[in-house]
């Protein structure tokens, strides 16, 4: 439940949606542990919420339930001046909409995206050895056929990087 009606909110700073995107692998949660740490910033990790409710990662229905409850919660705090981050794989598609709505709410909002080869990639996902099920290299692959980098037209939409 919203504290306020969308495009209301408080007279204050305004908030700042920070968002993280990349790979399984490519370092979105050191990046986004580091910048919350940085900005006094909630993070918002979805495999967090999956893990802390004993949900199967590739449960992609219960994935979304979870980033549409977070989407609403990141969205409250950004109108109350938070600075929030999404730490998500997130398709271009779900990048606009999270920069529009954000900026809806009075927020600035920055992209920052993380990458490494497939290798390297791959490395660290077995080293980490996180998920269960465990991510195969096929996996890794379709994800990495599927995921669309930010082009320098797209990183123009967004505020600069305060880091």
């Amino acid at each position: 439940m919203s504290a306020f009606k969308d495009g209301d909110g408080p007279s204050g700073p305004p908030g700042c949606l920070i968002v993280v995107c990349g790979l399984p692998g490519s370092g979105k949660t050191t990046k986004a542990r580091r910048l919350a740490a940085q900005r006094r910033a909630v993070r918002l990790d979805p495999d967090d919420w999956l893990a802390a409710l004993a949900a199967n990662i590739w449960d992609a229905a219960m994935r979304r339930r979870i980033e549409a409850l977070q989407w609403r919660v990141a969205k409250d705090l950004l109108r109350v001046g938070a600075t929030v981050i999404v730490e998500w794989g997130a398709g271009r598609s779900e990048r606009d909409a999270m920069r529009m709505e954000a900026r809806e709410c009075g927020a600035s909002v920055e992209l920052h995206y993380v990458h490494a080869t497939l290798d390297e990639l791959w490395r660290r996902i077995q080293a980490r050895n996180r998920e269960d099920p465990p991510i195969t290299r096929c996996d890794l692959e379709g994800c990495s056929r599927y995921f669309q980098v930010p082009d320098d037209a797209e990183m123009r939409l967004y505020d600069p990087p305060v880091d």
